[in-house]
């Protein structure tokens, strides 16, 4: 199933490695809103995640829609 903009999603893991707070954030409350996509590494596509106060991306194998 593919991943739109706008629906609520899950975090499962994390491929990269992000800063400390972050993942602090993460762990408190992984549910945030998908807001558009992003081109990576000139040939992937990730997520840009919505979060209460924050925005960060994600590859698609790192979501699950809830």
């Amino acid at each position: 199933m593919a991943i739109e903009v706008g629906q609520k999603v899950k975090v499962l893991r994390l491929r990269d490695r992000i800063p400390a707070n972050i993942v602090s954030k993460l762990k408190t409350n992984p549910v945030g809103t998908v807001d558009s996509f992003r081109m990576v590494d000139g040939s992937g596509v990730g997520l840009v995640v919505k979060f209460d106060g924050f925005a960060t991306w994600f590859f698609e194998d790192e979501l699950e829609v809830v």
